[in-house]
């Protein structure tokens, strides 16, 4: 069964206990008598245990059991401050731990090398990582089991922040020698009757069929596949074309086949990336070093080619 108490009734009791008087200890604390006395009342009902003897010429005197009390009380007290202090150097600090979720169609690209390079600037943060979908994502950050995200402004509640890092148009993606790849860019009435590869990830994929649904289209989807490096790899095997907003810093698919990547025409807005994270009145030092991090990563490492930066 929980106990009823509270640190503010331990204090009102500690405070008495060393001031011998209530009118004394209100005083010190700023608070009525009246509501001293009854903090202690209810402690007293609380452990059923008479913590003071009352003299009505000499106040108040700790029973032997107060006596024993009022220790325990000070050192609960002691820690409960120690507790402050410990939360106090993890917001005022660039320490501590810190979970970091990672889109999929990115990660490999950029992840490791920008969670290199913010480990070596803040050696005392520890980084745990999670590779996961969009949908995934979103839900560890209501879980609170992940602190910030690098995505996509895809399907974002009122209850998260987003801090845009930059925009990413969409592209095609065609094997090397398609009849395509010297177009400066495409359309997507030009690609209906072409085979497409899907990368077929929660959210990403109503993205992309939206460039066709917009014009009435609807594309011909030959495979699907939830993972980027296999759908590269299968355009370069000329399974079809693939629609994404992320280009890798090389043309070649995981295989070593050449690849070329043209502009998506049309109204398909560009996907903004940046990190997403719970709405909170206050940010910790880490996460927002985090952030400070990030965008200068993205202006200085310039691994998404000709994107523009933003915010």
């Amino acid at each position: 069964m929980p106990l009823r108490f509270t640190l503010r009734q331990l204090e009102y009791f500690v405070a008495v206990g060393e001031a011998g008087s209530i009118a004394k200890a209100a005083e010190q604390v700023n608070v009525s008598p009246p509501s001293i006395s009854a903090s202690i009342a209810q402690l007293e009902t609380e452990f059923g245990v008479q913590l003071f003897v009352r003299k009505h010429s000499h106040g108040l005197s700790l029973t032997a059991g107060g006596r024993v009390f009022l220790k325990e009380a000070a050192r609960l007290l002691a820690d409960a401050d120690a507790l402050h202090d410990v939360a106090g150097d993890i917001a005022e600090k660039v320490r501590g731990p810190l979970a970091i979720g990672c889109l999929l169609t990115f990660a490999q690209i950029i992840f490791p090398t920008l969670r290199r390079r913010f480990e070596d600037s803040y050696p005392d943060v520890r980084v745990r990582q999670f590779e996961r979908n969009q949908g995934q994502l979103l839900e560890l950050l209501q879980r609170g089991d992940i602190d910030v995200a690098l995505t996509y402004d895809l399907d974002l509640s009122q209850d998260m922040a987003f801090e845009p890092l930059m925009q990413l148009p969409a592209y095609v993606m065609l094997p090397a020698g398609h009849a395509l790849a010297t177009r400066t860019s495409i359309a997507p009435e030009e690609l209906v009757d072409q085979p497409m590869v899907l990368l077929d990830l929660p959210f990403s994929r109503e993205y992309f069929l939206s460039a066709f649904q917009q014009k009435g289209l609807r594309p011909y989807i030959a495979e699907r596949t939830g993972d980027i490096a296999v759908m590269r790899s299968m355009v370069a095997n000329g399974f079809g074309y693939g629609i994404a907003n992320m280009r890798p810093l090389n043309t070649l698919s995981p295989d070593g086949k050449p690849l070329v990547f043209v502009p998506l025409a049309g109204d398909l807005r560009p996907l903004t990336m940046g990190i997403a994270m719970p709405n909170a009145e206050h940010r910790t030092q880490t996460v927002q070093a985090f952030i400070q991090h990030c965008r200068r990563f993205v202006v200085e490492q310039g691994v998404f080619g000709t994107e523009r930066v933003v915010g």
